[in-house]
């Protein structure tokens, strides 16, 4: 027999457009939730290292950071700017870091250091947190100083 004649039943019919939308929004909000999982271990453990919260998923005109330190207790000490990368390792999660997002990381600090004491002579350090598949954290410390 040719080719041809063959029934199309032996393709795979393609998933119908409502389980399609249906597979991608579980997987998004699978992905959401691990990250947010992700965010919560790295705020932890700077919370070990004694530093203190400032602002969690902090949104300015310009960008949002995902989590804001301070390196003492009180308003004129220097913060730490904090990005959050989830992946199956932490090679993959550091590629997820594109050129345009680390400027909008930047530009975002900037923004928020305007409103501390010091404002821009304010001491910052932005620091990229890697989480593996398997919950273990990498911290870059200073990763968007180039």
């Amino acid at each position: 027999m040719s080719p041809s004649i063959w029934p199309m039943a032996s393709q795979p019919s393609p998933a119908p457009p409502a389980a399609v939308k249906r597979a991608r929004k579980i997987r998004g909000r699978r992905a959401f939730l691990a990250g947010l999982a992700a965010e919560r271990s790295v705020e932890h453990h700077y919370l070990r290292q004694g530093h203190e919260l400032a602002a969690r998923r902090w949104r300015g005109k310009r960008g949002e950071i995902d989590l804001i330190f301070r390196h003492g207790s009180n308003q004129s000490s220097g913060c730490i700017f904090v990005e959050v990368k989830k992946a199956r390792d932490f090679a993959t999660a550091a590629e997820r870091i594109c050129p345009r997002q680390s400027r909008r990381i930047l530009d975002a600090a900037e923004e928020f250091v305007a409103g501390e004491a010091q404002g821009l002579l304010t001491e910052v350090r932005i620091d990229a947190a890697l989480v593996n598949a398997a919950g273990d954290i990498d911290i870059v410390e200073n990763a968007f100083m180039g």
